[in-house]
């Protein structure tokens, strides 16, 4: 049987790091405190990436928003994915009560509520900044992915790019996209043949139908300019703290398309952007996505690749990705084997499958003298989780039974009267929210098929006017005289009609008026 004595050894020495690290909790052993067995972040391997999983109210969003605080002290940035719309009040200061008190005593640890330098952003129409990209930042490859395209199609939206960049047609929204699918699919499809290669008519109506359901999903308020600098998700405040950037999208089940939309290019232009950075001593930018198992549930298989190829690649770029979920399961293997820190919550065991996957979800933790994994997941306390992450060699740390230390901010939402107010104040609002309508290939194409329409009306009008000419010059040469005004259709009837009128006169005089007789 293990003894607190030898629970705190092992805590000592896997938990004691010489980088900069904070204070996460303290361990227990049957239920109890052992004094002095600190578990510390480290932050030199928060690239590493981690899962915070747990059910539904054993504290696993109140784990996340006091990891965005440790952050936020050490000046690292953070971008928080918040799907349940309970993040918000990380902007406001919390409130002391007897729990927290009580905690705080345990934990010997000092509980000082504060609020956190918080950006607000949106993909739809709520308060924030508005987060937008160009079609062109996508380019044919990612915009082939989230539109679940084929080999043949793909290749047709990359000769799509490569005619827009030949022509100087810029791609700045999906109207503008719309626009060249259609022009060469129709008017232009002649002149796109010669120089890039046969086009169907096939894939490019598959290609807009594809467009159009993600225009239903609200992407014409994602593609667009002003496009958004991924710099500034990497901003400090003024008094040196890092910034908590919170994306609102708790109406993401409606958009899931919009979403995996957002997660692509997000994650492949910080890929893109950001320079390598090996092993710094803290990551530049943590990526919190809470709620991640509805994601998961919805994403194509364009974005479980990308998110797999980012996962393993951009760690090197300083950034780290953390996925908090109910259950480890919801999250793919391929990309559970690449997170560092696990930070598990109690599962509920209601069902029989719900004890099998309490089983698989022990088997994914080291194997510990201490604990018996299984059992003691079912018996977490609210803001008690098991924890390991990689040290600073690598090497994963003795799975503990931690105590995790309370949020100093407020744990509850912002009133609509605060989340206005800290908007109204942001200067990416005002940066980010102004639309902008530049001349685009939308504009230059719909010019240029008007310019062809009034030429084609100007061909029209000569050839009519030439056609009278010819008609006139045949005239002449079958009468062998100039054409004069008598020869007129019109002269003529008049003349008939003179010619009756007279004639019935003369009539009349000799009284042959009325009714008529006959002369023979």
């Amino acid at each position: 049987m293990a003894t607190q004595e030898q629970l705190l050894a092992a805590v000592k020495n896997g938990y004691n790091f010489k980088g900069e690290n904070v204070k996460l909790g303290v361990a227990m052993l049957d239920g109890k405190i052992v004094d002095g067995a600190d578990i510390n972040l480290p932050f030199k391997t928060l690239n590493r990436h981690g899962l915070i999983a747990g059910a539904t109210g054993t504290g696993k969003t109140k784990t996340l928003q006091l990891i965005c605080e440790f952050l936020s002290d050490a000046s690292i940035p953070v971008l928080a994915l918040d799907i349940k719309g309970d993040l918000s009040g990380i902007a406001a200061a919390g409130t002391d009560n007897d729990k927290i008190d009580e905690r705080c005593r345990l934990l010997k640890v000092e509980y000082k509520p504060d609020a956190f330098p918080t950006e607000f952003y949106t993909l739809s129409g709520e308060q924030g900044v508005k987060l937008r990209a160009t079609v062109s930042e996508f380019g044919p490859i990612l915009l082939s992915k989230i539109l679940s395209l084929n080999d043949t199609q793909g290749g047709l939206v990359a000769m799509i790019f490569k005619y827009c960049d030949d022509n100087k047609l810029p791609l700045l929204n999906l109207q503008d996209f719309i626009k060249v699918l259609q022009y060469v699919g129709n008017e232009g499809k002649d002149e796109l043949q010669k120089s890039y290669g046969n086009i169907s008519s096939t894939s490019t109506g598959t290609i807009l139908r594809k467009v159009i359901e993600l225009q239903q999903q609200g992407a014409d308020m994602f593609f667009g300019e002003p496009s958004f600098e991924v710099d500034d998700l990497m901003r400090i405040s003024d008094d040196g703290r890092g910034m908590i950037n919170i994306l609102r999208v708790t109406d993401m089940q409606n958009h899931p398309k919009l979403f995996s939309t957002f997660m692509l290019q997000l994650l492949a232009e910080l890929y893109a952007t950001c320079p390598e950075e090996g092993d710094p001593d803290k990551p530049k930018l943590v990526i919190f996505i809470d709620e991640a198992h509805l994601i998961f549930e919805e994403a194509s298989d364009a974005l479980m690749q990308q998110i797999e190829t980012i996962i393993k690649l951009i760690r090197s770029k300083g950034i780290g990705i953390f996925f908090c979920t109910q259950n480890p399961q919801d999250v793919p293997a391929s990309v559970l084997s690449q997170l560092g820190l696990k930070i598990q919550h109690a599962l509920r065991a209601f069902t029989a499958a719900d004890r099998k996957t309490i089983k698989q979800a022990a088997q994914n933790f080291p194997e510990t003298e201490f604990y018996k994994t299984e059992d003691l997941l079912t018996q977490l306390g609210i803001g008690e989780a098991l924890v390991t992450f990689l040290n600073e060699k690598g090497i994963p740390t003795p799975l503990v039974h931690t105590m995790l230390c309370p949020p100093r901010s407020r744990m509850d939402v912002l009133t609509d009267a605060e989340l206005n107010a800290i908007v109204n104040k942001s200067k990416l609002v005002a940066k980010y929210n102004k639309s902008i309508d530049s001349e685009s290939a939308y504009e230059i194409l719909t010019g240029k098929l008007q310019e062809a329409a009034d030429r084609t009306q100007q061909v029209q009008q000569q050839a009519a006017q030439q056609k009278q000419e010819q008609q006139a010059q045949k005239a002449q040469q079958k009468t062998g005289k100039e054409p004069s005004i008598f020869d007129s259709p019109a002269v003529k009837q008049m003349e008939r009609t003179a010619a009756s009128v007279i004639t019935r006169s003369l009539l009349g005089a000799l009284g042959l008026g009325g009714k008529s007789k006959r002369l023979w």
